[in-house]
């Protein structure tokens, strides 16, 4: 909603409200997730939270599969909270003033257009029926005007008297002849019998009154009394005259005590109890917040801390973070400076740095561009999708920032993002602020499309060697595009007595990219398997003078690591994946270690969705595989990561100063064993095993409330739909994005 209010502008909002699901078999009800019941529940309210934000908004019948259900959706929203006149400025005076037509429509004023409709209710009432509708002062007839049904008791007033009378209709002709004789009394108490005479006469569906009122009592103050007007809704409006011939405009207040058809009075409607709507959930989505957690000042004691710094392993320690940022690390923290500050015995638990997964593919929504060899222009960053359940399972498990990479379907793919996993932010707020931008390249099978299907034959290349050619061709082409810019700037500078025309190049956003590569201003992580074309890929960045940042995967990493650590490249790799393709047949569970022992700065990522839960675990494989230390095993998933991502003076290590990114384990961080109990991102407390308990219970509770209104809405008669079973497909790098359809299915 605050970005939405960010953009200071109005929107057009849709009165498209999904249906309520069929939860009457309990089994099929439980596809139904809870996004999907809140969405069901809230969606009429979005308007009204949309106008207490401030935001302009006009309504539109687009996407309404039935254009009769705009009304009706209309009262929904004012049933769910929209002030009605904030409705009907959104039918209005709102869009008038987007179309920019403010100055001629969208009001009843003197000189606008005669635009407006005749209802006999409140429009925004559910028994409203409208008659006429005028375009331009044109009349177009909707609904006929009804007759009005003058038929029941009343108490009329005319001038000093008052008669208790009671009307009958007798149908003659076209007219109707109504005739009664009643007592009443004057307004002095006095009794008196009068007969009146009515004629009733329907004439342009209104009723036409005459009326006479004639005393048979002659101590009546006044003689007969004439009148002549017309009806409506149990006020007889016209001409009153007297005997004496004097003539007034009058309101006969004639009000209906009861109809003669007591078969057909409308009962009144209870009023109906305040309907109880949940709160809005931040992501909307499983385990979302209903209330956004805050970083506070937080002391944590007699715990092992994991610094990754030359203190090591700390035994009965104490950090204290605050302001989102680590304040003191040691065997005593001095917290007396700080207000509010909440304590935490962890003891008998660990507390480390928070988890960084380089190579990730989770809260995006679409991983590949794979229509041609490069596609450096495109960004992950739009595309992330902060709802993604998974960012709240890998905070389960320790994560506290991800790189979204782009897929390895082409030999240069698209721009990476750089996030922390800060569950109910948006997309933007999740990026890491600051942070170097990096790409994806990729080499292998994927690249030339040998793993494709026998179709997958026409695009460029389809070799290996047309691999290492594609590298060549655009970095050639960027180079020879910032010269044409370079060139161009240089002349548009000079001064000249006769102007130089010059002409800017086109701009180019891939070659743009490329360029940033060339001048080390974005680096590579790169898709690689076979030490052949890891050597290739070297060699290319070393005659164009660039430096390879990371090599992801890098199976076959252990054959070349002498020349990666020549090339100063970095090798974020998997534990112990191997025979899923041809090209890992040679994996090894010894390749961290030996790439570490060569002294190369070696991570352990997951490019899995599952694996990233447990990367602890897969870091302690490198302890088991090749005698790796315990504290060097950690680095690899937390301080090695920082350093391939440029990240590590902020993060990686428990370090006054840096960010407050740290995970409370409930035993050693390298044990089976081991659960994370409490995740901080920011010193904000974003997982907490206690709280994921409450946080189910909750869910659960909403639910089922949510499913018996659904219910009760059935019985009601409201159509509903059937619950579809939904299966999550995760991103990998050789999905191709058409094989998720339906990961985001939402109800329209």
């Amino acid at each position: 909603m605050e970005d939405i209010k960010n953009t200071k502008g109005m929107f057009i909002v849709p009165l498209t409200f999904p249906k309520a699901y069929d939860v009457s078999d309990p089994l099929t009800a439980r596809w139904v997730d809870i996004a999907e019941l809140k969405h069901w529940e809230l969606a009429p309210s979005n308007a009204a939270m949309l106008r207490s934000s401030g935001i302009e908004i006009a309504f539109t019948s687009s996407d309404l599969q039935d254009k009769k259900d705009f009304l009706p959706n209309l009262r929904k929203a004012v049933d769910a909270g929209l002030s009605k006149s904030d409705a009907l400025a959104a039918l209005t005076t709102v869009p008038a003033k987007m179309s920019g037509t403010e100055r001629s429509l969208g009001q009843l004023k003197i000189g606008f257009k005669a635009n407006f409709f005749i209802s006999n209710k409140d429009i925004f009432d559910k028994e409203a029926t409208i008659y006429e509708n005028w375009v331009d002062g044109k009349e177009y007839e909707v609904n006929k005007l009804p007759k009005e049904d003058l038929a029941g008791n009343y108490k009329l007033t005319a001038g000093s008297r008052v008669y208790d009378i009671t009307l009958e209709d007798s149908e003659k002709g076209k007219s109707k002849a109504i005739v009664l004789i009643e007592k009443s009394k004057n307004t002095d108490g006095s009794v008196v019998s009068d007969t009146l005479h009515f004629s009733v006469k329907y004439s342009n569906e209104l009723s036409f009154i005459n009326l006479t009122l004639k005393p048979d009592s002659a101590s009546a103050k006044e003689g007969i009394l004439l009148f002549s007007g017309w009806a409506a809704n149990g006020h007889w409006t016209g001409v009153l005259e007297n005997n004496l011939g004097q003539k007034t405009e009058a309101t006969l207040n004639a009000i209906k005590t009861k109809n003669l058809k007591q078969d057909i009075t409308k009962k009144e409607d209870k009023p109906k109890p305040a309907e109880v709507k949940g709160a809005v959930m931040y992501p909307f989505a499983a385990y979302g917040w209903q209330k956004k957690p805050v970083a506070k000042t937080v002391l944590i004691t007699n715990v092992t801390l994991w610094t990754n710094e030359a203190e090591g392993v700390i035994e009965n320690g104490q950090i204290l973070i605050s302001g989102g940022k680590i304040i003191a690390v040691g065997k005593s923290v001095n917290a007396s400076a700080y207000k509010d500050v909440e304590t935490f015995d962890g003891k008998g638990m660990h507390v480390s740095p928070g988890i960084i997964d380089e190579h990730s593919h989770i809260a995006l929504a679409s991983v590949n561009e794979g229509s041609q060899a490069s596609s450096a222009e495109v960004k992950e960053s739009s595309v992330i999708w902060p709802e993604d359940i998974d960012i709240y399972r890998q905070l389960s498990g320790g994560v506290v920032a991800s790189q979204l990479l782009h897929g390895s379907a082409n030999p240069i793919g698209g721009q990476s993002a750089m996030i922390k996993l800060r569950w109910g932010a948006n997309a933007d707020q999740m990026l890491v602020e600051g942070a170097d931008g990096f790409i994806k390249f990729a080499l292998g099978e994927n690249v030339k499309q040998s793993n494709w299907g026998d179709f997958s034959t026409t695009r460029f290349p389809q070799t290996r060697m047309g691999v290492e050619q594609v590298y060549y061709d655009n970095f050639i082409r960027a180079r020879e595009y910032e010269e044409a810019w370079k060139k161009y700037k240089t002349v548009s500078s000079v001064k000249s007595k006769k102007p130089i025309a010059a002409v800017a190049p086109r701009r180019d956003l891939e070659l743009e990219t490329l360029a940033e590569i060339l001048n080390k201003k974005r680096f590579v992580t790169c898709h690689s398997y076979v030490q052949s074309e890891i050597n290739m890929l070297m060699h290319v960045a070393d005659s164009m003078d660039f430096v390879i940042n990371t090599f992801t995967h890098i199976l076959e990493g252990y054959k070349v690591a002498d020349k990666m650590k020549e090339h100063g490249v970095g090798a974020s790799t998997f534990s112990d994946w191997w025979a899923y393709k041809m090209e890992v047949q040679d994996a090894i569970p010894y390749n961290a270690a030996l790439l570490h022992k060569e002294g190369v700065v070696v991570a352990i990522n997951s490019d899995d969705a599952e694996m990233a839960r447990r990367l602890n675990q897969e870091a302690a494989k490198a302890v088991k595989y090749g005698g790796v230390s315990e504290e060097d095993a950690l680095k690899f998933i937390t301080l090695n990561p920082a350093k391939l991502l440029h990240l590590d003076s902020r993060m990686g290590s428990l370090k006054a100063g840096k960010d407050a990114d740290i995970v409370i384990w409930t035993d050693n961080p390298l044990s089976i064993y081991a659960r994370a109990y409490r995740t901080y991102v920011d010193g904000i407390c974003y997982f907490d095993m206690n709280e994921d308990k409450e946080m189910l219970n909750w869910m659960e509770k909403e639910s089922a409330r949510i499913i018996q209104k659904m219910l009760d809405a059935k019985g009601a008669g409201e159509p509903v739909v059937q619950p579809v079973f939904k299966s999550r497909n995760h991103f990998h790098c050789d999905t191709m994005d058409q094989s998720s359809i339906g990961v985001f299915y939402r109800q329209n």
